[in-house]
């Protein structure tokens, strides 16, 4: 595969699927985009405007980031394709791994994406209504390469967790942790776990959802929903999470990057400086 992606990939900087207590841990800003710009809300809605998505990413690069994520987060709704030109703006801007997710429903979308410039590509709604789409991007791509976000949310009951599509807005009846463990063993090489209960709440990570996946599955785990405070992310790498997704403690500076990492080192936690 002749790509940009390819060029820009280096390898050592992807934790892989070997998640010893002497990998690094990684924390990486989620820039969620709808219509060019970064939103931010709570819950999965009411969403405010927190800037342009590539200013954002360099910030994030200079600050120390270990990766960024980019999240078309009303692809799916609006059945829109996937931010090719979004993909090529961060790769001539941004210099650290970042990975594209939205609007991705076939193989070729996702070469797409990578040969745009992105490091990795991340599929959710178009995965859990067709999951042979795992099973045919890791035909065209390396799995390391290949990330499945899953939006889970707790039933009322408390008995477990349900996959949400679109954007949070369709439960599709699958079992969170059970669908984990189906798209790592479909090819999955990261899972990508938002809480939708505690995104935006900076109220601490859904530890126990955490846990249970991570323990169904062999590929890294990045938590995401309810950073507030680094103890949040020292918690949840606890709990078996091998990165730390946040977004608007990042955004709007409630907390830099090197605050963060030097709280987690001091904790004991591995990350790069």
């Amino acid at each position: 595969m002749d790509s940009v992606a390819n060029e820009r990939v280096d390898p050592s900087l992807f934790s892989g699927p070997d998640p010893s207590p002497d990998a690094l841990k990684r924390v990486i800003p989620c820039l969620d985009v709808d219509a060019g710009r970064v939103v931010k809300g709570s819950n999965f809605v009411d969403l405010d405007d927190a800037g342009d998505p590539i200013e954002l990413a360099s910030r994030y690069d200079e600050e120390g980031a270990d990766e960024v994520v980019f999240l078309d987060i009303t692809a799916t709704s609006d059945k829109r394709a996937s931010a090719i030109e979004l993909t090529k703006r961060a790769a001539d801007n941004v210099f650290i791994p970042f990975t594209v997710g939205g609007g991705v429903r076939h193989g070729d979308d996702a070469q797409a994406i990578l040969d745009a410039g992105a490091d990795k590509v991340a599929v959710n709604s178009a995965a859990v209504e067709e999951p042979q789409l795992i099973n045919e991007i890791t035909n065209i791509l390396a799995t390391a390469l290949l990330v499945v976000a899953i939006d889970a949310k707790r039933r009322p009951d408390g008995g477990g967790w349900d996959v949400f599509t679109a954007g949070g807005r369709i439960n599709s009846g699958r079992d969170a942790v059970q669908w984990a463990s189906e798209a790592y063993e479909r090819g999955a090489g990261e899972l990508l776990l938002t809480s939708i209960d505690r995104d935006g709440t900076k109220d601490g990570f859904d530890l126990e959802l955490t846990e249970a996946v991570s323990e169904v599955v062999g590929a890294p785990v990045v938590a995401s929903g309810g950073a507030g405070t680094a103890q949040h992310m020292i918690d949840v790498f606890g709990a078996g999470a091998d990165a730390v997704l946040a977004a608007s403690i990042f955004h709007y500076r409630e907390l830099s990057i090197a605050e963060v990492k030097s709280e987690l080192l001091n904790a004991g936690i591995n990350v790069r400086p």
